[in-house]
């Protein structure tokens, strides 16, 4: 079984400023430079200091594109034929990926706007439905959807029945308290008897879950793993000093970092683990749609559409030089 990365909405609305993140670090030691690799490199805390205002109201004024004829000519006419492209999104999520803006209705977020600017390249409106984790995969499946953007990870298993189109870098970021005595947590042996926490059903828990075995297995104390169903309840755990680190998706923890100013960032990593994790739109297998949505997302990228999207929302140390169809993804599971 292979998970990726989820996160449910803070308890309170969370202030209108998120601080840039900081550009790229150098790799570890005896690791290729991810930017060299055609990647991004992993993604640091935010400074704290300056910042982009975000709009989380339901009048977004959205980066468009033009139609690319050539390209919307590749689109199926099963698809083309319907007059919309149909995506599914999960509104639960936390900023700056979806999520619900102020009136609790409207999906916004750098999914949202990615999508839409991948129907304008393509020359179709796009249908937003709001729908539970789960199903978006069954709703895939079932073709009910055309596409979804959702921090998708790429893995091997879901490449047997669906298509991907990479666009963002999966990062990881541990958090912890503003005043916490913790400066770095890089490998197994430093969460080793920590109390930390990660969303159940999750690849960071995957993740998690296997560092916790090397420890063990090396001597080390084992670490106290503690489940929250919503982030508001994550971060009072790290407040109250219930919990000492906590393991997510990087979006949301730098934009909490930042707005809210009681926790920091003290590492991050690729989603995948020691493979490296990769964002993608999901299709259904052999459609025929992955195609023109790849060349889509190329085209924004070579226009700058792409990167005014990603920067809007503070994600640029997430972005991909190219989009690539069904890279290596994650590894199967043992059954």
């Amino acid at each position: 079984m292979s998970f990726t990365s989820r996160l449910a909405p803070a308890v309170a609305a969370l202030p209108l400023l998120l601080a840039v993140a900081c550009g790229g670090t150098a790799a570890p030691a005896g690791t290729t430079n991810r930017a060299e690799a055609g990647t991004t490199a992993p993604a640091t805390a935010p400074s704290g200091t300056g910042g982009i205002k975000i709009n989380t109201s339901p009048e977004q004024n959205r980066v468009r594109a033009e139609k690319v004829e050539a390209i919307a000519a590749k689109v199926p006419e099963a698809i083309r034929s319907k007059g919309a492209l149909t995506a599914g999104f999960n509104g639960e999520g936390a900023p700056p990926l979806v999520f619900l803006a102020d009136d609790d209705t409207t999906l916004v977020g750098v999914e949202t706007d990615l999508a839409h600017l991948i129907a304008d390249v393509l020359g179709l409106p796009l249908k937003e439905d709001n729908t539970s984790w789960e199903n978006l995969f069954l709703a895939v499946k079932s073709g009910k959807y055309d596409l979804v953007l959702n921090n998708v990870t790429v893995t091997e298993e879901r490449k047997d029945i669906y298509d991907f189109a990479t666009y963002r870098v999966d990062q990881l970021a541990w958090q912890v308290g503003r005043d916490s005595q913790i400066t770095k947590i890089e490998k197994p042996a430093d969460i080793a008897g920590l109390n930390v926490s990660v969303g159940s059903g999750t690849n960071q828990e995957k993740i998690l879950l296997e560092w916790d075995a090397q420890n063990q297995k090396a001597g080390l104390k084992a670490a106290n793993i503690q489940y929250y169903q919503k982030y508001g309840d994550v971060l009072l755990a790290l407040k109250s000093g219930r919990i000492q680190a906590y393991l997510g998706p990087n979006p949301p923890i730098a934009y909490q970092v930042a707005v809210g100013g009681d926790s920091r960032i003290v590492g991050t990593l690729s989603g995948g683990g020691p493979v490296e994790g990769l964002i993608a739109v999901m299709t259904l297998k052999g459609n025929g749609l992955v195609q023109p949505v790849n060349e889509a997302i190329n085209t924004l990228i070579e226009n700058g559409k792409y990167a005014e999207v990603l920067k809007r929302w503070g994600l640029d140390n997430e972005a991909l030089p190219t989009s690539k169809i069904n890279p290596p993804g994650l590894p199967r599971q043992p059954k």
